[in-house]
């Protein structure tokens, strides 16, 4: 059975051989993260070039994303690497602290002195350690200890409820997005933004470096949940990012949340990534946890384009293993799956014509069982639209675009292939398309099939034909 949802794996120390990565793209993998919180530009190219080799090997489609890091809000460093807090202890975080002891810790964002007064609660290491704000003074702030436990080096800081107003783009990221687009990559992951206008500056930064790669919202922080529309409006498509968004807005809201985000990205026609701990028992065990199976499996259900790995491909001890049992859980999931076209049109208005021709070519291939529907597109557009909904029937993306063959890598359901466009004659190409169908083994002569094209050929945006055709029942076109 063919997977339609896609796997995302953090490349890292225990991904970075040619031999395990070969296995990772052989068991499964759609798209490749590079995280720009760890190694440096020379690293990130390097692992790109890896994958390049890979896929030639292999043959397989997978894409490259580059998550920024953000602002990431943090104490410094303590003297003896660590101290341990108990309940009722006062703890200072210190702007001008260079080395931390039991009594107090240095920052690396001194703006959180404006950003919190009285009362506020911090959360620590992912919520490990609870501080309640008891005063701020110049340089200070005083909290007492709510919840205790071991705080190490360089753990990151969230204000409960949100409102740091950290900047979504910092120095750094302005630099790796150069890097990003210098290294061709097919997506950017932007790190915290907490409205439309952080994902559009960001979009004029990738543009200005030459890069047209598909910009991915991260949504961690209360703002963002608040101004989803408006994100989603700027950006290509979301991120659940459930780590830091659980810390903000507290875990218990997260699933609610993440059903919600999935639902709007797919009325927006935007794409969505389920992120964070999906697979976390697996750096250590060749198994996953049955939590980890049903979360998995959940995502899938609530309509996710992706599902992604962290540690666990970036730095766990079976890379391998944890991809094949997401592909496994995801494969699963997809045959509970309810297929009902007709009540996914209602209340939908198509005023665009290539959007209609995309929404047509899913409602006739539905009632007609055809085997596949194939889109020969530039943008990669149809194929988005034809995604959004949940038809059972694999949608083969045929394009001559490389970069767009890479861009749809993460469409839910969606196969890319490069299709050289040799002609200019519709009936020409539409042959070629079954001839490449039959070549890849996806449909025989017999089957049914779905094709939508568009005319003046080669221009983005122009899908306007659908054609119903039985494979092998027509002979080729004279040249």
């Amino acid at each position: 059975m063919q997977r339609s949802t896609k796997i995302v794996a953090t490349l890292g120390p225990a991904s970075s051989d040619e031999e395990v990565l070969t296995r990772m793209a052989q068991a499964g993998i759609d798209v490749v993260r590079l995280n720009f919180s760890h190694g440096t530009a020379d690293d990130h190219r390097a692992r790109v070039e890896l994958l390049r080799r890979v896929t030639h090997v292999t043959g397989r489609t997978i894409g490259i994303m580059a998550d920024l890091q953000g602002p990431k809000i943090r104490v410094g460093k303590f003297e003896h690497g660590h101290v341990d807090l108990n309940p009722g202890d006062r703890f200072v975080l210190d702007v001008a602290c260079t080395l931390g002891n039991q009594e107090r810790v240095g920052l690396d964002y001194p703006d959180l002195i404006d950003d919190v007064e009285k009362g506020v609660v911090l959360l620590l290491d992912d919520g490990r350690i609870v501080l309640d704000v008891l005063e701020v003074a110049a340089q200070e702030v005083i909290t007492q200890v709510r919840l205790g436990g071991r705080l190490s080096n360089n753990k990151g800081i969230n204000r409960q409820g949100g409102g740091l107003t950290a900047p979504a783009l910092t120095a750094k990221d302005r630099a790796d997005i150069r890097t990003a687009a210098d290294i061709g990559v097919d997506y950017v992951a932007v790190s915290f933004p907490k409205s439309g206008e952080d994902m559009q500056q960001a979009r004029k930064l990738l543009v200005r470096a030459g890069s047209n790669a598909l910009l991915i919202a991260k949504i961690e922080r209360v703002e963002a949940v608040a101004n989803l529309e408006d994100i989603l409006a700027a950006s290509d498509g979301i991120m659940v990012a459930r780590g830091d968004l659980a810390v903000e807005v507290g875990d218990a809201a997260v699933p609610a949340l993440q059903k919600k985000m999935i639902r709007l990205a797919r009325e927006h026609n935007k794409f969505t990534i389920t992120a964070t701990q999906m697979m976390e028992s697996m750096i250590t065990s060749p198994v996953p946890t049955r939590a980890e199976v049903s979360d998995v499996a959940n995502a899938v259900l609530d309509g996710t384009d992706a599902v992604m790995l962290s540690a666990e491909t970036a730095s766990g001890k079976y890379p391998v293993e944890t991809v094949e049992s997401m592909a496994r859980i995801c494969r699963e999931a997809e045959k509970s799956t309810d297929v009902a076209i007709d009540k996914q049109f209602l209340d939908r208005l198509f005023t665009r014509i290539d959007q209609s021709i995309a929404m047509a070519a899913l409602f006739a291939a539905v009632h007609l069982k055809v085997k596949a529907i194939a889109a020969l597109t530039q943008s990669g557009s149809t194929a988005l639209w034809m995604s959004r909904l949940n038809s059972g029937i694999p949608i083969y993306a045929l394009t001559p675009e490389i970069r767009t063959r890479y861009k749809m890598s993460l469409y839910r359901n969606v196969f890319p292939l490069l299709m050289k466009q040799k002609h200019v004659d519709r009936d020409q190409l539409l042959w070629e398309a079954e001839q490449l169908l039959i070549n890849q083994g996806v449909v025989a002569p017999g089957d049914l099939i779905v094709l939508t094209i568009g005319e003046p050929i080669g221009h983005t945006g122009g899908t306007n034909t659908l054609k119903i055709v039985k494979v092998g029942e027509h002979p080729a076109p004279p040249a």
